[in-house]
């Protein structure tokens, strides 16, 4: 996690490891009993933290990476994997934004703290939580049999548990649960989230309805960048990017005009909005959140929240 953190302090964005690392203990090799439980409890809390790297990848020598290969259906080292398999595609908007932001302004996707909360002097030496972009906090556990690790929320703001939408004041230390099928994350106050439908691949169908998360309390703003995904158009000037801000003071958020365009390009898409409050919690996974369906030809949109 450190060696990640300051990797991309020194300007490399792109740094990642192969889950469960490359060549493993001999113990693992064939793992029975104590080390069959401590061989998929480590692969379950490295997937967890691989899928909030830059590069999500698993890769290694034996044994065999797949997920049906670590445990069966039934297992709670499963049932995680194939969760956080598809909250990362369901984060490619996000992602795809960040990505874009590497290549356009030389930005840092894996975000020390002291990156970004530079006033708050309790981040200096915090070497195993960061930022990924602009709004998630991320909290790998990494001792086998936790079930929860201490988290510092920076100050100045406030923050969102990732899953449930639970409120959290910042500057202070919290004890953050951590079952094994979850890891700790956290929202930033004042972020926009975007979040695709479920995916099998990236090319499988268009980001399209996307679901807007919209953490309140402070001002937000985030600008939602798209291209060909596999050509190299963008370096052509081939992109769009799509603005979206929150006004905290009026409730509004502005889904702005359309800048730019390439081949293939949505004209016509879904925006489900949802707002997140202290007194409104809501995450990725609510299937009840309160959504208002916002349907964008490329012009300015203005919807209110409150």
């Amino acid at each position: 996690i450190t060696a990640g953190i300051n990797f991309s302090l020194s300007g490399l964005p792109y740094w990642t490891m192969d889950i469960g690392g490359f060549a493993v203990e001999h113990r693992y090799e064939h793992a029975q009993g104590k080390d069959l439980e401590e061989w998929r409890e480590q692969m379950t809390r490295w997937y967890q933290f691989g899928a909030f790297c830059p590069l999500f990848r698993v890769h290694g020598q034996f044994p065999y990476r797949e997920i049906y290969h670590v445990a069966p259906e039934n297992h709670p080292a499963y049932r995680s994997m194939l969760y956080y398999d598809r909250l990362r595609y369901r984060l490619m908007p996000y992602l795809y934004t960040l990505a874009g932001m590497t290549w356009h302004n030389d930005y840092t996707i894996m975000r020390g703290l002291v990156m970004d909360f530079p006033e708050d002097t309790a981040v200096s030496h915090i070497s195993d939580q960061y930022m990924l972009g602009p709004s998630l906090l991320v909290d790998p556990v990494y001792t086998f049999r936790a079930r929860n690790r201490a988290v510092y929320l920076p100050a100045r703001q406030g923050w969102y548990e990732l899953y449930s939408g639970k409120y959290f004041a910042g500057g202070q230390d919290i004890t953050a649960d951590a079952p094994y099928e979850r890891m700790p994350v956290f929202v930033k106050e004042g972020s926009i989230l975007p979040f695709d439908p479920d995916l099998q691949y990236t090319s499988e169908k268009p980001a399209d309805p996307i679901s807007l998360f919209v953490y309140e309390g402070r001002d937000a703003a985030f600008t939602l960048y798209e291209d060909e995904d596999t050509s190299y158009g963008y370096e052509h000037g081939a992109f769009a990017n799509i603005p979206i801000r929150y006004d905290e003071s009026d409730g509004i958020l502005t889904i702005g005009k359309r800048e730019g365009s390439f081949p293939g390009m949505l004209r016509e898409r879904t925006f489900r909005v949802i707002p997140v409050t202290k007194n409104n919690p809501a995450g990725p996974d609510s299937g009840t959140a309160r959504a208002i369906t916002v349907t964008y030809t490329g012009d300015q949109k203005i919807i209110r929240l409150k």
